[in-house]
């Protein structure tokens, strides 16, 4: 993947994990964050696998799923 396009996505993961941080509906904080979450992981894969950066944004992003499935229960 070209690395300008790899810096985007990691721009963009950025900026979805900041705004997550403005909104005050649980539901919406939960996914604009996991969104964020799945860009980190993408931007750590193509930038030449930052371990690092994917296991802790994958393990945000599966809690984030459990939080929103669970929700939905109750």
């Amino acid at each position: 993947m070209n690395p300008e396009i790899a810096t985007y996505i990691g721009y963009s993961a950025s900026l979805f994990i900041v705004l997550s941080f403005i909104l005050k509906d649980v539901r919406k904080i939960r996914i604009v964050n996991m969104i964020g979450c799945i860009c980190f992981v993408i931007y750590g894969i193509f930038s030449g696998m930052l371990w690092p950066v994917i296991i802790p944004n994958g393990l945000i992003c599966f809690i984030q799923i459990y939080h929103l499935m669970d929700g939905k229960k109750s």
